[in-house]
Order: structure tokens, then C-alpha cells, then sequence
């Protein structure tokens, strides 16, 4: 059975599934699942259409799955989709999709949401990503797995950020960052290549070394863009590990790379 305070408001249309546990003065509306062993705590606002997978905590204070903040929003019905094992601490944001794409926000599994998170409509963000506190992402943002956004990072409209990228404190992206890349700055600029964080995912120095040289072609080589595309290209039939970083050179980036 689930634990629900008795100042918490349910709405019937929501489903819930056995325990969850939900806290003093939470709402939860019309649309909201919420999966087995979610935490709710007091003073949570949920509103549908929202599906909340199983062993997720959300702290006090967050709004989850409003309106999108969009004037061009006309009430149609979007949706909210956080998968497993999230966490979300106090006073984040995480807003429904709009028609003007694919009327959806998604959050994966097991990523680490800091306090005062702002995740616009529209959003993509993958696996086991870690926000910061106060990291913004604008509408339409994608964000692979494993990316680390440091404190009051934000990116803009449409950016794409790779798998395994990281962003420094108050990092501003209004570019798109590739993955495996460290950038900082504001605007963002390429500091290098993310390899703490690849070493601790247990990346062995052959693939270090491939993923330096490629960051070397992009963007110290003096090679233009589509040359160093092709070199990648070629790099990666016998180099796996540079084959996201081709994909996204070649099919995900939508706003120019950061270069």
C-alpha cells in the first residue's frame, strides 16, 4: 500500500501505484502515474499529463510537469515522461512538451537533479546525467547520458549536448558541444577532453588516447569542419568509442558545434 499524507491532495484520476509514499501538502493531479517506491515529499506540485517511473525521490517544493513556459502554448495536450530512479531536489522545474515538437519532455533513468533546476518544455535529457544547482536548460534541449553540467550552467534553445560532455560552473552553450568534450565559459568554449569523467566510467587508455586524438583533428588540426568529419570517420571504423562522436558530428548536432 502507499504511504500518502492526509494533507496530500489526489486527485482520482491519478494513479498510484503500492509504495509510494507521498508528503504533507503535496498535489497531485488529473494524468499523474506514479510508479512502485517513488518518494514524494511535502509541498509538491505534480500535474498531468505526467508518468513518474518507480524509485524516484522528489524533494520538497518542486513543480512538476506544468504548462510549458511557451506564448505560443494554447492548452493543447502535451506531456511529461521521468523514468526510474531519478532524483530531484528542492525547488526544481520540469515543464510538459509543446505541439511545436514532439509535445513531450523527457528525464531517463538514474540521473542526479540538483536544487532550483529549470528543465524547459521539450527537453531530451538521457541517462545518469548530474545537473548542478541552478542549471537552466532553454526549450528543445537534448542532453546525452553521463553529461555533468556544473553550477548556473545553462544552454540555449535547440542545443545538443553529447554523451559524456561536461560543462563547467556558469557555463553558457549556445552551440552545440559534442560529446566526451569539456567546455566553460560564457559563451562556452572547448577546454579539452572530459577524462576524469571517462576514467572513473572505466575507459582504458587506448580509448582515452583515440578520443584525445579525435578532440586534436576537430579542433587543433587547422582542419575545417567537413575535413575533420572525414577523418573521424575514418578513425572510427577501427576506433568504437569515436563512433557517438561521429554520429553526433554528422546527425545530432542542430545548432553548429561549439568551436
Amino acid at each position: 500500500m502507499s504511504n500518502i499524507h492526509a494533507t496530500a491532495i489526489i486527485d482520482p484520476g491519478a494513479e498510484i501505484a503500492d509504495g509510494v509514499v507521498i508528503g504533507p501538502y503535496s498535489v497531485i493531479g488529473d494524468g499523474v502515474r506514479i510508479g512502485a517506491g517513488s518518494e514524494i515529499g511535502s509541498h509538491v506540485v505534480i500535474k498531468g499529463p505526467t508518468s513518474i517511473g518507480e524509485q524516484n525521490r522528489i524533494f520538497q517544493f518542486a513543480s512538476i510537469g506544468d504548462e510549458p513556459q511557451d506564448k505560443k502554448y494554447a492548452g493543447e495536450t502535451t506531456r511529461l515522461e521521468i523514468g526510474d530512479r531519478n532524483t530531484i531536489r528542492e525547488y526544481c522545474s520540469l515543464n510538459r512538451g509543446t505541439a511545436n515538437d514532439q509535445g513531450v519532455t523527457r528525464l531517463g533513468n538514474d540521473n542526479w537533479i540538483m536544487a532550483y533546476v529549470h528543465i524547459a518544455h521539450d527537453c531530451d535529457v538521457g541517462n545518469q546525467v548530474i545537473m548542478a544547482n541552478n542549471v537552466t536548460l532553454a526549450g528543445h534541449v537534448h542532453v546525452g547520458d553521463h553529461v555533468i553540467m556544473g553550477g548556473f550552467s545553462g544552454a540555449h534553445q535547440f542545443c545538443s549536448i553529447g554523451a559524456h560532455a561536461f560543462l563547467g560552473m556558469y557555463a553558457g552553450v549556445n552551440r552545440d558541444v559534442p560529446p566526451y568534450v569539456t567546455v566553460s565559459g560564457n559563451p562556452a568554449e572547448p577546454k579539452g577532453v572530459n577524462l576524469e569523467g571517462l576514467k572513473r566510467r572505466g575507459f582504458e587508455k587506448d580509448q582515452l588516447r583515440n578520443i584525445r586524438n579525435a578532440y586534436r583533428v576537430l579542433y587543433r588540426s587547422g582542419m575545417r569542419l567537413q575535413e575533420a568529419t572525414e577523418e573521424i570517420a575514418r578513425l572510427s571504423e577501427t576506433q568504437s568509442e569515436l563512433t557517438i562522436f561521429l554520429d553526433f558530428l554528422t546527425d545530432q548536432s542542430r545548432r553548429s558545434i561549439i568551436r
